[in-house]
């Protein structure tokens, strides 16, 4: 989607136009003039990226009807409104019908350009949110995405790409909050079996003498309780993928019989003798050193290597710190859908803080941060500092801190510019050939950002 940065500028005045034009565009924006209302309206949809600057006093339909019929076509675009000193009692009663701000003549440059690049991000959001919330309203849900430009989670996508459509098992290795759900879950759905059932199981969450029955399934009689068939999880996923979470913490007896269905590909229900074959793909995940744990004799090292076939390692979040901004402000985005709620614009005080904090709990802790972000807004203290970052912090030198912090300037501002290297270079003050050298030094891509 096109970063919103268009302004319609509607005034009947011509040098209030050229002036007012020349200002915005020197910021960066791409500007469209009209000198009547009805020319502007033939300009605007729903969808229309931009901010709407209109003089009060117009001929004909001025500006406190323009804006009425803007909100007419959408009522979230912003509408900024420049009005005369007798006319101010009239633009507080308009913000109060839903005008974005006013702007009272004779106005700055500055005024005009940061009350103007304040409307702009909340448009950009607002449409932002409208393809989240079609996307969920389409899906029930947004599909698993694995977001980051890192080096550690471009490897991660790729060795998904070259094994996605294998059969062959794989073992996810992470800490806890890393996103070893989503991972398997994204394998899953970039893969030939996507059409088939994802299930999902918890070997750490389900009593040792449940397992099994959860597993294998059972008949009728089977046992005490047994009092109509069960599916096991491995027969309702036949043909598509079974997830096997904390997987370390399967019991031993049961660690054989799953390593004899890895390797036969056939499973029986609890009380039958019936062989029930299996076309399947199990995804392990495991948040401990299961090679270390066979060693000390907590976990079967024949399972291990059968299930090790391929392994996937994700990354802590502490060391992916320039994917934190990409991937708070998707689950902003994310939580702003599910509570109508617009995203607060993040500061860099706010955004340095979250890059520097340590992330005992990764990506789940981040999303939790940006979903109260949201619900409390910007006077919300994220309150992340702890000693532990201060110690990571100076055990890096002062040239390794600016560098982090300079990427991370970058990377937001292309970010806010959708790749745009010209607004880029503009709202950073960089000459384009700095730009660019700081970009290939920092491996950064315009076309990551769009």
């Amino acid at each position: 989607m096109q970063q919103p940065h268009q302004i319609l500028l509607v005034d009947d005045e011509k040098h209030i136009r050229l002036a007012a034009g020349q200002t915005l565009e020197l910021a960066g924006y791409d500007v469209v003039t009209a000198d009547g209302a009805e020319k502007a309206l033939t300009l605007l949809d729903r969808d229309w990226p931009g901010v709407v600057v209109s003089d009060i006093n117009m001929p004909g339909i001025d500006g406190l009807e323009l804006m009425q019929r803007i909100m007419s076509i959408d009522a979230d675009l912003p509408v900024i409104l420049i009005t005369g000193h007798g006319d101010i009692s009239m633009a507080v009663s308009a913000m109060r019908d839903g005008a974005y701000d006013f702007i009272e003549k004779p106005f700055s440059s500055e005024l005009l350009n940061d009350v103007v690049r304040r409307a702009a991000e909340k448009r950009r959001l607002t449409l932002e949110n409208r393809v989240l919330r079609k996307a969920l309203e389409q899906q029930g849900g947004i599909g698993p995405r694995i977001i980051g430009h890192s080096p550690g989670i471009q490897q991660l996508r790729s060795m998904i790409q070259h094994i996605a459509d294998t059969p062959a098992d794989i073992l996810i290795q992470a800490e806890t909050g890393s996103g070893k759900d989503l991972v398997a879950r994204y394998i899953h759905e970039h893969s030939n079996r996507r059409d088939k059932n994802f299930v999902a199981i918890n070997c750490g969450a389900v009593p040792e003498h449940l397992i099994e029955s959860e597993l294998f399934g059972h008949e009728k009689g089977a046992f005490t309780d047994a009092k109509s068939r069960r599916i096991g999880k491995f027969e309702h996923a036949n043909g598509g993928t079974l997830f096997l979470d904390e997987i370390e913490s399967m019991p031993l007896s049961l660690q054989v019989k799953l390593l004899r269905v890895l390797e036969e590909r056939h499973i029986e229900r609890l009380g039958s003798n019936e062989l029930i074959p299996l076309d399947i793909r199990v995804v392990a995940a495991t948040k401990v050193d299961l090679k270390t744990l066979s060693e000390q004799g907590g976990y079967r090292a024949d399972l291990y290597y059968r299930l090790n076939v391929v392994s996937l390692e994700i990354p802590p979040l502490r060391e992916r710190r320039e994917d934190i901004p990409m991937l708070f402000q998707h689950f902003a985005l994310i939580a702003s859908v599910q509570y109508q709620k617009e995203v607060p614009q993040l500061s860099v005080e706010k955004l340095s803080a979250l890059v520097a904090h340590h992330w005992p709990g990764n990506v789940r802790e981040l999303r939790n941060i940006a979903e109260r972000y949201v619900l409390l807004g910007p006077a919300y203290n994220f309150a992340v500092g702890d000693a532990g970052e201060r110690m990571a912090a100076k055990q890096m030198t002062l040239p390794e801190q600016v560098e982090r912090f300079e990427k991370l300037v970058l990377q937001e501002e292309l970010s806010r510019n959708n790749g745009s290297l010209k607004l880029t270079q503009d709202k950073l003050g960089l000459p384009r050939k700095t730009l660019y050298d700081k970009m290939k030094k920092y491996d950064l891509s315009k076309d990551d950002f769009k």
